[in-house]
C-alpha cells in the first residue's frame, strides 16, 4: 500500500544526469535535460531539480544529488520524480529495482518524457523493468568494449593509455610513425625516483628508509607533495609511502630496456610482443594485466629513467623477499634478515634476553611458531654465535673458490652448467609432449597441456635463475670483498652486515640439528 503524501508543499523533482560517456550526445546534455522535463510540467509547476553531472550511472549510491532528491522523498517534500529517460536514474537493474521500490511505498510516481508509460500502473512498472534491463545490458557491452579497445591500443602502440599518472613522469603530445598521442617525457620528479633507485639497490637500505629521507629532504631530493591528486596537470601527486614505492620499484616503465630485461620478462612468463631488437637500451616498457591475471609487456615510445643494470639488481633483491623481523637490529647480529627456518621457510629472530647480572643470553627464535599453522618448535639448538662462525667460515671459502674457479678459466661453473642442463631436459620432455598432442584425445590433451603448463613454469625459474646468476657474477668483483673478510673483526655490525648480504641470498637453519644451508648470490 502506498504512503499517502501530507505534506501540501510537496513539489515536483526533476532529476537530470550525464556521465562522461555522454558527452557527444547533446540530447543527453544537462541543459537538454532540464528544458524538455519543464516543458513537459509546465513553467507554472512548483519544481526542484536536481542535477547529477559527470556521474556513471551504473549505481545511485555515488551520486551526491541523487541521494539528496531520496532524502527529501522520504521528508515528504517531493510528489513526483520526472526524468528524461528511464536510464538517467540508473542503468544498473537491481540498483534502480531497490529505488523503485522505497519511492513506491513513498507514494512517489516517477515519469520519463522517453517512454510512454509511468511507474503508477503496474503495466508501467513492468515496461519500466524491461527497457531498465536492456540499459544495464548496454552499460556492460560498453564498458567490456572500452577495455576491448584499451587493450588493443596498449598491443599496438607504445603511447601512454591514460589512468594513474606514474611518478617521475608527464605527459606531452607527440606524433610517431605517422600517429599522434600521448608520449611520457620526464617531469620535476624524475630525480627523486631514480634516486630511490640508487638508495634501494644497497643491500642495507629499506623502504621504508627512503621514505623517510625523502620527507626529510624534500627540497634536495624533488619530492614534492601536493594536497589533491594531480597538482600540476598531468602530474603524479608525489605520495609515496611503502607500498606505492615498492609498486614504482617493480615498474618496467622506468628502465631503459636492454636485451638483459628481454631476457628477465622471458623468465617471468610475459608475453612479450616486441622482438629482442626493439629493447634498444633506451625506452621504458608498459606491463598490462590480461584477463587471466597474466600479464604482457610492450615498448613504449618514451625513454626510461634508470638502466637497466640499476633495475635489474633492484628486482633482484625485491625478489628475494627478505622480511627483516621489526623486533630485531642488525646490532643484534650481522644476520639479520638472512636467516629463516628450512622448515616453515619463515624468517628468524635473533632474540637477546638480559638475566641477572645484566647478563645476555642470546637465542635464535622462529617467526613461523606464531602463525596460524606454526612449526615445529619455536627456538633452535644453534646460538647466534655458533651461526655466524659458520657462515663467516663458508663466506672465506666460497671466495677462495671463487677465485680458484677464476683462474681455471676452462672449468664451467658447476652450479650453472647443472642448470643449463636442467633446462634441456625440460626441453626435450616439451617436445617429445608437444608430438604426442596430435594423436591425443581430449581427456589425453587436457593431461598433455597441463603437464607442458608445469614444464614451462619450472624451465621459466630455472631460467630466472641463471639470469640472476649470470647478472651477479658479472655485477659482483670478488677483489673488494677479499679485504675486508681479512680485517672482519675491525668492521662494524653494518659493514659486516652489508658484506654479508652482498655476498649471501639466504641462510636456511632446521630445528633438529645443527646443519646450516647457505645459498650465495655470488
Amino acid at each position: 500500500m502506498k504512503k499517502k503524501i501530507e505534506n501540501s508543499n510537496a513539489v515536483t523533482a526533476i532529476y537530470v544526469r550525464r556521465s562522461v560517456a555522454d558527452r557527444d550526445n547533446n540530447s543527453l546534455s544537462i541543459e537538454s535535460q532540464k528544458e524538455d522535463c519543464i516543458k513537459y510540467i509546465g513553467e507554472d509547476c512548483v519544481y526542484r531539480i536536481y542535477c547529477d553531472n559527470g556521474f556513471s550511472g551504473k549505481d545511485t549510491e555515488h551520486r551526491p544529488a541523487f541521494q539528496q532528491m531520496m532524502q527529501d522523498a522520504r521528508d515528504g517534500l517531493i510528489s513526483r520524480i520526472i526524468v528524461k529517460k528511464y536510464d538517467r536514474f540508473s542503468r544498473n537493474l537491481r540498483d534502480y529495482l531497490n529505488v523503485s521500490d522505497e519511492l513506491d511505498k513513498l507514494g512517489v510516481s516517477v515519469y520519463s518524457l522517453s517512454e510512454p508509460f509511468n511507474t503508477s500502473s503496474r503495466e508501467g512498472r513492468m515496461m519500466r523493468n524491461n527497457l531498465l534491463n536492456f540499459a544495464e545490458f548496454e552499460r556492460e557491452t560498453i564498458a567490456a568494449r572500452v577495455a576491448d579497445a584499451y587493450s588493443t591500443r596498449g598491443r599496438e602502440t607504445g603511447f601512454y593509455q591514460g589512468g594513474t599518472m606514474n611518478f617521475g613522469y608527464t605527459t606531452k603530445r607527440m606524433t610517431v610513425n605517422g600517429k599522434k598521442g600521448s608520449v611520457l617525457v620526464s617531469s620535476e620528479q624524475a630525480n627523486a625516483l631514480k634516486l630511490a633507485y640508487e638508495m634501494y639497490a644497497e643491500p642495507s637500505i629499506s623502504l621504508r628508509d627512503i621514505i623517510k629521507y625523502f620527507r626529510e629532504h624534500e627540497n634536495e631530493v624533488g619530492y614534492k607533495r601536493t594536497d589533491e591528486y594531480g597538482g600540476k596537470k598531468g602530474e603524479h601527486n608525489g605520495k609515496l609511502n611503502i607500498g606505492s614505492l615498492s609498486t614504482l620499484l617493480a615498474n618496467p616503465l622506468y628502465v631503459r630496456a636492454d636485451k638483459d630485461v628481454y631476457a628477465f620478462f622471458q623468465t617471468q612468463g610475459y608475453e612479450i610482443l616486441d622482438d629482442v631488437e626493439a629493447y634498444d637500451g633506451v625506452h621504458g616498457v608498459y606491463r598490462h594485466k590480461k584477463s587471466d591475471g597474466t600479464f604482457y609487456v610492450k615498448v613504449g615510445y618514451h625513454e626510461g629513467l634508470v638502466s637497466s643494470e640499476l633495475w635489474l639488481t633492484v628486482q633482484d633483491k625485491k625478489q628475494k623477499n627478505v622480511s627483516v623481523p621489526k623486533n630485531s637490529k642488525v646490532e643484534n647480529s650481522w644476520l639479520v634478515g638472512l636467516v629463516k627456518c628450512s622448515h616453515c621457510g619463515y624468517s628468524v629472530i635473533f632474540d637477546r634476553q638480559f638475566r641477572k647480572n645484566n647478563k645476555v643470553h642470546k637465542y635464535l627464535v622462529d617467526s613461523g611458531w606464531i602463525t596460524a599453522k606454526g612449526c615445529v618448535a619455536r627456538s633452535f639448538l644453534l646460538r647466534p654465535a655458533e651461526l655466524e662462525e659458520i657462515v663467516l667460515q663458508a663466506m672465506r671459502e666460497h671466495i677462495e673458490t671463487l677465485n680458484i674457479a677464476r683462474k681455471r678459466k676452462d672449468t664451467p661453473d658447476a652450479e650453472t652448467e647443472s642448470i643449463k642442463s636442467d633446462i634441456l631436459r625440460l626441453d626435450n620432455e616439451i617436445r617429445s609432449l608437444m608430438d604426442r598432442m596430435a594423436d591425443a584425445d581430449d581427456v589425453v590433451f587436457g593431461y598433455i597441456q597441463q603437464r607442458i603448463k608445469e614444464l614451462h613454469s619450472k624451465k621459466s625459474e630455472l631460467e630466472r635463475k641463471l639470469q640472476t646468476k649470470a647478472r651477479k657474477h658479472k655485477a659482483i668483483d670478488t677483489k673488494p670483498l677479499e679485504e675486508p673478510l681479512k680485517n672482519w673483526d675491525s668492521l662494524t655490525v653494518q659493514e659486516q652486515h652489508e658484506l654479508a648480504s652482498a655476498m649471501i641470498d639466504v641462510i636456511y637453519v632446521n630445528h633438529e640439528n645443527k646443519d646450516v644451508e647457505i645459498v650465495f648470490g655470488i
